[in-house]
Order: C-alpha cells, then sequence, then structure tokens
C-alpha cells in the first residue's frame, strides 16, 4: 500500500513537470520587464495590512472624483438598452466629431472625424498596440528612456527593438537626436515622443518638434506623439500638439486622453489622430483585438468633450497649489529637484551615492511615504525618484514633516 502511494506521488510528480514544461512563458513575454507599479501596489497594500498610515505620491491617479456632468451622462446613457449591445469598432461618429472639435478649439488643428481620429479604450491600449501595425522582427522603436512603461512593452510584444534615446538632464530631458547613429537611424520605424513628459515632467518647444519632424522625414520614421497631459500646465504655459507643425500630418499620429484632463482614468477611453494611413492601421489591430468602448462611456465622453470646461482652470490651479507647497518643502530640506510647468509630477534627484529602488523603500519603510522609483522607468531614471501631486496640501505637508526625520 506505501509502494502504491509512493507511485501515484511520483506519477502525480511526473504530470506536474509535464504541466510545467507545457506553459513555458513565451520569449516576447519574458523579454518583457516587470511592471513597476504592480510591485509598488503590492508594497502599499502590504503596509496597510500592517495599519500603517501610508501618504502615496507614487501612481499618477488624479484624486478628484469626475465632474458630475459627466457622471450623469454615464448613468442616463447607461439605462438606454441600445446602449448595452457591441459598439462600433472606430467608435461612434458623435465621439469622433466631438473630438474633431475640441482639437480645433484648443489647438487650432483641423481633423477629418472619419478618417483621421479613433478613440481608444484609454490611450494605453493604442499606444501599446500601435507597434503590432508596423514593427517586423528586428525592426527599432527609438524609445526615450525614462519612459512610459507601454512604448517598451508594446515594441517587444510586437517583435521589435526598443532602441534608447536617454533624456538627461543636460539636456532638459529631450532626445539628442543628433546623437541617433545611422545604423539604428537605418534600422528605425517609429519614434516615441511624450511631452508633457511622464515621468520628468519636461517640456517641449517649437524647435524641438520641428526637428523631430525633419528628422523623421530624412529617415522614414513615425513620429508617436503621446499627448495625455496638455491640460495639466502651469504658470502662463501651454503645451503644444505636434499637429500643429508643418509636415506634421505625413508622418505622426497623436494620442490623446481624457484620464488626466477629466479625472476620468478608469473610464478607460481616449483617442489616436493625426495620419490617416496610420489611423487606418491602427484601427485593423484594433478589429482584430476588441469590440470598441462601451457606448455609455463615449457618450460620458462626449459630455466631457463638449460640456463645461472650468474644470480644467480649477484642477490647474489646484495641482500648483500642491506643487508650490512640495517644492518649498521639499527645497527647504536640500533636496534637489526642478520647477515642473505640466503634468502632476515632481522628478527629484536622490542623494548622491543612493540608488532609486533602495531610496524609495527607506522612504516607504521609515516615513510610510510612497514613491516611485525613478528606475522604473528605465536605466536613465536611475538616480530620479517620482512624486505624485495627487494627495491634499495637508497631506503633502505632514509628508515633508516625515521627510525631516529619516
Amino acid at each position: 500500500m506505501g509502494f502504491g502511494k509512493t507511485r501515484r506521488t511520483l506519477f502525480h510528480a511526473r504530470c506536474t513537470k509535464i504541466r510545467t514544461v507545457m506553459f513555458k512563458l513565451s520569449k516576447k513575454l519574458q523579454a518583457l520587464p516587470e511592471y513597476l507599479f504592480l510591485e509598488i501596489d503590492k508594497a502599499k497594500r502590504q503596509a496597510r495590512a500592517q495599519g500603517r498610515d501610508i501618504i502615496d505620491l507614487g501612481i499618477g491617479d488624479p484624486d478628484q472624483p469626475t465632474p458630475k456632468h459627466i457622471v450623469e451622462a454615464l448613468y442616463q446613457a447607461a439605462l438606454e438598452p441600445a446602449n448595452h449591445r457591441y459598439a462600433l469598432d472606430q467608435g461612434m461618429p458623435v465621439l469622433r466629431r466631438s473630438i474633431a472639435a475640441w482639437y480645433k478649439q484648443r489647438f487650432k488643428v483641423s481633423l477629418n472625424p472619419d478618417s483621421q481620429i479613433l478613440p481608444l479604450i484609454g490611450s494605453k491600449e493604442g499606444l501599446a498596440h500601435f507597434p503590432l501595425a508596423f514593427l517586423n522582427p528586428g525592426d527599432y522603436s527609438l524609445v526615450p528612456d525614462p519612459c512610459y512603461p507601454p512604448y517598451k512593452g508594446g515594441t517587444i510584444l510586437a517583435g521589435g527593438l526598443p532602441y534608447l534615446m536617454p533624456l538627461i538632464e543636460k539636456n532638459a530631458f529631450l532626445p539628442d537626436l543628433k546623437k541617433i547613429p545611422l545604423s539604428a537611424r537605418k534600422k528605425a520605424k517609429i519614434i516615441f515622443v511624450n511631452y508633457p513628459n511622464n515621468p520628468t515632467s519636461a517640456t517641449a518647444d517649437k524647435n524641438f518638434y520641428k526637428e523631430l519632424i525633419d528628422f523623421a522625414h530624412k529617415n522614414k520614421v513615425i513620429i508617436i506623439s503621446d499627448l495625455a497631459y496638455s491640460e495639466m500646465c502651469y504658470d502662463g504655459y501651454r503645451a503644444q500638439s505636434i499637429l500643429e507643425f508643418d509636415g506634421a500630418r505625413e508622418v505622426a499620429i497623436e494620442f490623446h486622453s481624457l484620464s488626466k484632463t477629466y479625472n476620468m482614468t478608469g473610464w478607460r477611453v481616449g483617442w489616436a489622430c493625426g495620419n490617416e494611413k496610420l489611423i487606418a492601421a491602427l484601427a485593423k489591430v484594433k478589429s482584430n483585438i476588441d469590440s470598441g468602448i462601451f457606448s455609455a462611456v463615449q457618450l460620458a465622453g462626449i459630455a466631457a468633450l463638449s460640456g463645461p470646461q472650468e474644470h480644467i482652470e480649477h484642477m490647474c490651479t489646484l495641482y500648483q497649489e500642491r506643487r508650490d507647497v512640495l517644492m518649498h518643502g521639499l527645497d527647504s530640506l536640500g533636496w534637489q529637484l526642478n520647477c515642473p510647468k505640466a503634468t502632476f509630477y515632481v522628478w527629484i534627484k536622490v542623494p548622491k551615492g543612493k540608488d532609486s529602488i533602495k531610496f524609495s523603500g527607506r522612504l516607504l519603510e521609515k516615513a510610510n511615504i510612497v514613491v516611485t522609483p525613478g528606475v522604473g522607468f528605465g536605466k536613465f531614471g536611475e538616480g530620479y525618484i517620482r512624486m505624485a501631486l495627487t494627495v491634499n496640501k495637508e497631506r503633502i505637508r505632514e509628508a515633508l514633516d516625515r521627510l525631516k526625520h529619516i
């Protein structure tokens, strides 16, 4: 009887081993870096489970609610049975027209809603899916480093190779296009840019965009412009769209989102716009992957874009006040940082000789403060941490008081 148990144990062990071999991850998935925000969330949950009072300056998720008129539009639309069915892959025509009207009003850019705009289930999925349309195995995408992780992840999942463009302080956290070697330019199919920038909060001026567009034309490279933070600006600064510049429509696609502008991160609605061939290619990818945005959410998106816009000015005032409290406090502690004029992030140098993960861990352990280590956005983010202005001024002051004692 004992022998029988042993044989059964060996049999189950062999089966388990076989199952493990069968479920070996693909090389593409193995090549993906760990998604840092998942690790941060795990650490937060563990700390809170221990009863600790955590001040979360980590993930950039607005703490203010979605404006009421947008919520009401969703509620009313959700009551309508016609909105419970599959949505159109290319989005409701009325949503595309609303996006076109918003772009015209905001950037003085005219877009054809039928061919130059594609609604997305949040801009993140569009950014991640776009490389599938143009990258073949071994092709390069030119990726800023540090950067929003889907730029690299989408490239790897498409079989491409990220070629890193360092974003360093002495170059105002802009990629130095002149330093990209000819060998890399020949293999490159797309280039990612993101201004106002996550995580560095840097901004780009018209000279950079003109240089970028010229670079794209000369090297036959597609520009992917991520403009998710265009409305979060301070001190009189106004972000620009790449589509405002001559020559951009031939080479560029721009991604936008309602997430940060209207406090709609969980709603998952954004869009891509620009060159119609690029839009059509992304639409073909998406038609094989998803079935569009829930129609009620699309109607709420229309309410956001075409309804009252006073919320945006209030939002910018709120974040600017928080920024000023944090900047003043960190400066008084001797921390090194630049004052951001856009986004709701502050990019901060860690003390000399410290690495960003260990320093972030120390802040959580000693001060119950969550920040994001810069290296999580890429190797050139090492030496920095990112703080988000997504808690009220009282909590920021409490965080500053705690920092005095570490």
